[in-house]
């Protein structure tokens, strides 16, 4: 018996693809994915820095509720200090809770992903019309803070439904960042039409590393720089995408942000071999450029 197929992609080798170039001839793509995050208090989904007790649980949910309220900052002041553009991948909630931080980054002129309302919840416990529904008021939100409709979106822990990639299509984005599978962007088949998934890490993510892991803070600095080198070797033969996943709480712990600093140091300080950008603009230069190129 066949194993059940998701049909939203075929098989494709990476070392048998066609060859393209990013902006300037650059073959090695290289974005920040930074997650701000609001959870519920009192219920809800949530990492946690040590075994939860009963609700409301303050020792997590303080400890969730830091990043945004100092790490997220710091990572802003390091962003700047290097010139390094930001993903920001969004739940709709902060722009209520707080609404100075999304206008900290806005001003950068960085790109906004949706992330759904809040960690607290996962899209896929929904059924369609609810999933919808949900959709439709994150993107609302999104929408009317940052003036223009997002363009990817990453579902809260990564939870889709059998029905997300149409949803998404329907609501108008044009790329999601829920798809690991591949080190370059890949088209996918909805009944809505394609949609572009563009490579968003599970690897270079402090959560795996760092909550699911337990790896300190030197070592998910070495494997950022480990990869990078690695792949920058590696895009000669063929142009790939390295995304690198963050969140406040976590990386905006000052031991960890100095570690992280020396990182993205190192990805900075060689800036003119790569292209260091959002993957919203991943996405644009797909549709508009190397449409065909793309598996």
């Amino acid at each position: 018996m066949m194993p059940t197929e998701h049909g939203r992609y075929g098989y494709s080798p990476i070392t048998r693809r066609a060859d393209y170039c990013w902006p300037q001839g650059r073959r090695l793509a290289v974005y920040i994915g930074l997650n701000l995050e609001h959870f519920a208090f009192g219920e809800g989904l949530g990492a946690e820095l040590a075994p939860g007790g009963p609700q409301p649980d303050v020792l997590n949910y303080a400890w969730r509720d830091y990043g945004n309220r100092v790490g997220a900052w710091r990572l802003l002041e390091m962003f700047d200090a290097l010139d390094l553009p930001a993903s920001v991948i969004a739940n709709s909630a902060m722009y209520d809770y707080a609404p100075e931080l999304m206008a900290a980054f806005r001003s950068r002129g960085d790109h906004v992903v949706g992330h759904g309302r809040t960690n607290s919840e996962r899209q896929s416990d929904l059924d369609k019309s609810a999933e919808a529904a949900l959709i439709a008021e994150a993107t609302e939100v999104l929408t009317t803070g940052e003036g223009a409709q997002p363009k990817g979106w990453l579902s809260p822990w990564i939870a889709e439904s059998h029905d997300t990639p149409e949803l998404l299509a329907q609501a108008g984005y044009k790329y999601t960042l829920n798809w690991c599978m591949d080190d370059q962007p890949v088209w996918m088949a909805t009944r809505e039409g394609r949609i572009l998934a563009v490579p968003y890490p599970q690897e270079i993510n402090d959560i795996p590393s760092i909550v699911a892991r337990k790896d300190g803070a030197a070592e998910f600095a070495d494997m950022i720089i480990g990869n990078f080198d690695e792949m920058l070797e590696q895009s000669v033969q063929q142009p790939l995408v390295m995304g690198i996943a963050l969140h406040p709480y976590l990386v905006g712990q000052p031991y960890r942000l100095r570690q992280l600093r020396r990182a993205l140091t190192h990805i900075a300080a060689q800036r003119d071999k790569i292209w260091l950008t959002t993957s919203d603009a991943i996405s644009d230069y797909c549709y508009d450029e190397i449409s065909t190129m793309i598996p």
